[in-house]
């Protein structure tokens, strides 16, 4: 599938186990040129887990995107499409 220049949503939530699966694929989508959004659910955004920190996370998503974490209703509001 080809997704340079579009533009995804890449969210995160409760599933704390798969975070370190997953955020190898925004790597890679973002590398084949896609515009990645990166979105935290509360709990995501604000939990530490036997998984990792939720600081860490952040710092590595928002770095792999070059964007700040959406984290809150009113950050969302503003995503169009």
């Amino acid at each position: 599938m080809d997704v340079k220049e579009k533009k995804i949503g890449f969210v995160l939530t409760g599933s704390f186990c798969t975070f370190h699966k997953v955020i190898p694929k925004m790597k890679e989508l973002k590398e084949k040129g896609a515009e990645i959004i990166p979105v935290m659910s509360f709990n995501s955004y604000g939990l530490d887990t036997k998984f990792g920190k939720a600081k860490d996370f952040i710092k590595e998503i928002e770095e792999i995107t070059g964007k700040e974490m959406i984290h809150t209703i009113t950050g969302s509001e503003p995503i169009r499409t």
